[in-house]
C-alpha cells in the first residue's frame, strides 16, 4: 500500500554541541510531524554538525509556517539551515559545449523521471543540439561566445538563469571558464563534471594524455563551481579500470560514460538535499 506523504526535508549546519539532535527532535514532534528518515555527521576537525531529516506533517503545514517557527531553534545554535517541500523539484539550466553525452544522459533521466530537476532550458556556445533539446520539448538558448563579447555572454547567462528562478545550474561538459563573477553568483548552486580524478590531465585531449601515459585507471569528478578552476568541493567519482588494448578513442567513450553517471548522481543528490558544504569538502548524505 502506497502513503501519501505531506513531506518536507530540513538540512542544517551549525557549530557542534551537544543537544542539537534533541531540540530538532523536539520541534519537529510539537509540530505534529513524523520523522521519515534522518542522517547526521559531527566533523571533528571543522567543529561543525550537519544534519538532513527527512519528514512528515501536517497538511495544513507549509515551508514558510515551519520555517518561521524554526527560527527559534536555529538562532540560538547559529544554524544554517533550511526546509523545503520535499516533493519540489528543483529548477536546472544545463549549459553545453559540444560534447553531448552527459546532456543527452540528463535529458533522458529528467524524462523518465529518475532526477526529480525541472529543466527549465539548455545554453550553448554551439548549436549542435539544438535539434535534442527542442526534441524533449525544452527551450534551447544559443549564446555564442568570443574573447570580445564574454562579459555580454556571461550576462545574458545570468539574466536567464535568474529570469528562470533556477536552483541548480548544471555545467554538462560546457567548454568555457566562468568568471569569478559569475562563479560567486552562483556559488554552492553549479555543479561541474571534470574528465578525471582532480588534478589530473587538464587542459585539451585529455585522454590522449592518459593514452600517451598508459593508464591503467580512469575516472571522473563533479563538483561545484568555485573561482579556483576544477578545485571546487567535490561531490562524487568513479573509475574504471582500462589496459594497454584501448587506443584514444576507446578510452574516451568509456570516460564519457563515467561522467554521465557521476554527473547524475551529483545532480540527483544536490535535487534531494543531500549534500552540504564544510568548507572545501562535501558532506553527501546518500
Amino acid at each position: 500500500m502506497q502513503i501519501d506523504h505531506h513531506d518536507f526535508i530540513l538540512t542544517l549546519s551549525c557549530p557542534d554541541a551537544k543537544g542539537v539532535v534533541f531540540r530538532v527532535s523536539e520541534f519537529l514532534f510539537a509540530h505534529q510531524c513524523n520523522i521519515l528518515d534522518s542522517a547526521q555527521f559531527g566533523d571533528d576537525e571543522t567543529g561543525l554538525f550537519f544534519m538532513r531529516v527527512h519528514f512528515d506533517a501536517p497538511s495544513a503545514a507549509s515551508a514558510q509556517s515551519l520555517s518561521e517557527r524554526f527560527q527559534s531553534v536555529a538562532q540560538p545554535l547559529d544554524m544554517q539551515w533550511s526546509i523545503s517541500q520535499a516533493q519540489k523539484k528543483a529548477k536546472t539550466l544545463i549549459l553545453v559545449s559540444r560534447h553531448g553525452q552527459c546532456l543527452n544522459d540528463l535529458l533522458f533521466r529528467t524524462a523518465n523521471g529518475a532526477l526529480p530537476i525541472e529543466i527549465v532550458g539548455v545554453a550553448s556556445n554551439h548549436t549542435d543540439f539544438k535539434g535534442l533539446v527542442e526534441h524533449h520539448g525544452l527551450a534551447f538558448h544559443h549564446l555564442p561566445v568570443t574573447p570580445s563579447n564574454k562579459a555580454e555572454q556571461e550576462a545574458a547567462l545570468r539574466q536567464l538563469a535568474e529570469a528562470s528562478q533556477v536552483d541548480l545550474v548544471v555545467l554538462a561538459r560546457y567548454m568555457q571558464i566562468l568568471s569569478p563573477e559569475l562563479c560567486a553568483a552562483w556559488s554552492g548552486r553549479a555543479i561541474n563534471i571534470h574528465h578525471s580524478f582532480l588534478p589530473s590531465f587538464k587542459g585539451a585531449k585529455p585522454y590522449a594524455q592518459a593514452y600517451a601515459r598508459g593508464v591503467k585507471i580512469i575516472g571522473a569528478t563533479s563538483h561545484y563551481v568555485t573561482t579556483d578552476l576544477d578545485e571546487g568541493p567535490i561531490i562524487e567519482q568513479d573509475i574504471e579500470r582500462v589496459d594497454h588494448t584501448l587506443d584514444a578513442t576507446e578510452l574516451a567513450r568509456i570516460g564519457g560514460d563515467i561522467e554521465s553517471r557521476v554527473l547524475a548522481r551529483a545532480v540527483l543528490w544536490h535535487a534531494e538535499r543531500r549534500i552540504l558544504l564544510n568548507g572545501s569538502k562535501t558532506i553527501v548524505f546518500r
